[in-house]
């Protein structure tokens, strides 16, 4: 009983994170980036892995220079290294490592092409690609999906060849 009730308490961090991430989403990005990095203070470099991922996956989105983007990205991707199946069920029932690497990896592409280094942006498209794999069939994995083929063809890699990515299908 006691398990079962863990799994299903709240997590206060992550709604803290949450809380940040709908600041910076209504475009104060310098408070959301304030407030990230008191977060980050209390978590600590070795705390708790998803939050850490969490946090720094989306203080990534709240940088107005690449590099530092970049940083944060990859703080996010050290962090997800860290984590387990179990603990990322433990927040939401059925989430799996594998499920965040796919946007991971698409953004350090992303922050890569921004400064210019096509070269290890193209490494990490790839990556994302091999890991999308692991997506199931719903809108955010669809959204993943289209950005990679977005990148892709910005970078001439050019996309999948099954025929199944492109632009998310249109839901009824």
């Amino acid at each position: 009983m006691t398990e079962r009730q863990e799994q299903t308490a709240p997590d206060a961090v992550m709604t803290r994170i949450g809380q940040v991430v709908m600041l910076c989403h209504a475009g104060d990005r310098e408070e959301a980036r304030h407030r990230f990095l008191e977060l980050w203070a209390e978590i600590g470099e070795d705390g708790d892995p998803l939050h850490r991922c969490t946090l720094a996956h989306y203080m990534a989105d709240a940088q107005d220079d690449p590099c530092d983007e970049l940083a944060w990205d990859l703080r996010a991707l050290t962090a997800a290294e860290e984590l387990t199946d179990d603990r990322t069920a433990r927040h939401q029932s059925g989430l799996a490592v594998r499920a965040l690497y796919p946007s991971l990896h698409l953004n350090l592409a992303a922050d890569y092409v921004r400064l210019a280094r096509a070269d290890a942006a193209r490494t990490h498209l790839r990556r994302a690609r091999r890991a999308a794999e692991a997506l199931g069939e719903d809108s955010y994995s669809d959204g993943v999906r289209a950005a990679i083929s977005r990148l892709e063809l910005r970078l001439g890699e050019g996309g999948s060849t099954d025929g199944r990515w492109g632009p998310p299908r249109q839901r009824p």
